[in-house]
């Protein structure tokens, strides 16, 4: 079964103010996928703040823990995927090694396949997986999750030429509006934006090149691909985002969390709060803008 979050109503457009989600401004690089360590450029760009400042974690007690165990996955950049020197490299794996020093507790990541990583947690070859599981309710069965760390928002994109900045339903009445045919995103688009040309493409791959030769006028996908194919060479800089990130949960999941097994409530609770001293310190934010320099957000 898989949890992998996308790359996972109301009668209004639900936008990060309405969901109560914190989006704060910081420089981005303009360049490719930069390693990590490299400083970012004077360019703006939206980073998720999933955390809330009044709701400060308490710190368990984690004096019996001496080692956590990470697992993830083997190639889902940027997220997770082997480096230069075959060892496990990423946004995950970097996030994994900073919750370890803010918990001052030693850890090892290990890459697997994303069909056993479950099944390693549940045979106690792993005491967390932090390999972009979606939180749903199917994933909840097999496995504790720690507050959510991002989530994957469904953005437009719009060629450059485009002169429109609002998405509201109204404004975009008899646009063609590019949609990977038998995902949540049809499915939202068709709800909610009812008057547009709604044009399915059998994958998301075919649904940006039509937007990128000027077939449709928008295209409306995963935010985190298309943030990628934005600052990528396929693009070749044709078109940008336009209006802002949705997040209804009910179409696009609740998250990604750090997977835990069932039941232990110590670790999940250490996770929330080095996730959040790592938020509150900004370096969850420095970390962000390593690898997301046009964010999907």
């Amino acid at each position: 079964m898989k949890f992998r979050a996308n790359s996972p109503l109301r009668t209004v457009i639900t936008t990060c103010a309405v969901l109560g989600i914190g989006l704060s401004v910081g420089p981005a690089s303009a360049q490719g996928l930069p390693s990590p360590g490299n400083s970012p450029s004077a360019a703006s760009v939206a980073i998720p703040g999933f955390w809330d400042p009044r709701r400060r974690p308490e710190r368990p007690d984690l004096s019996r823990v001496t080692l956590i165990r990470f697992i993830t996955e083997i190639d889902y950049p940027p997220f997770n995927y082997s480096g230069p020197d075959g060892n496990p490299a990423g946004l995950n794996v970097d996030l994994a090694r900073m919750i370890c020093e803010e918990l001052k507790i030693a850890c090892t990541v290990q890459m697997r396949r994303f069909d056993t990583l479950l099944p390693s947690l549940a045979d106690n070859r792993g005491d967390a997986v932090m390999a972009s599981i979606a939180v749903t309710p199917e994933a909840r069965k097999l496995a504790d999750f720690s507050d959510p760390y991002y989530r994957t928002p469904a953005r437009f994109v719009a060629r450059r030429d485009l002169a429109l900045n609002d998405v509201r339903p109204e404004l975009l009445e008899g646009k063609k509006v590019a949609v990977a045919a038998g995902t949540a995103h049809e499915v939202f688009l068709k709800a909610l934006f009812t008057e547009v040309d709604a044009r399915a493409y059998d994958t998301p791959a075919l649904a940006r090149e039509a937007l990128r030769k000027g077939e449709v006028d928008l295209l409306f996908g995963d935010g985190i691909s298309l943030a990628f194919w934005l600052n990528g060479t396929d693009s070749q800089n044709c078109c940008a985002f336009r209006g802002g990130p949705f997040i209804e949960s009910r179409y696009f999941g609740e998250g990604v969390g750090i997977a835990v097994k069932p039941g232990n409530d110590t670790l999940r609770q250490g996770f929330n709060w080095a996730l959040f001293r790592l938020w509150e310190k900004g370096r969850f934010s420095d970390l962000w803008l390593r690898y997301f320099p046009i964010s999907p957000f």
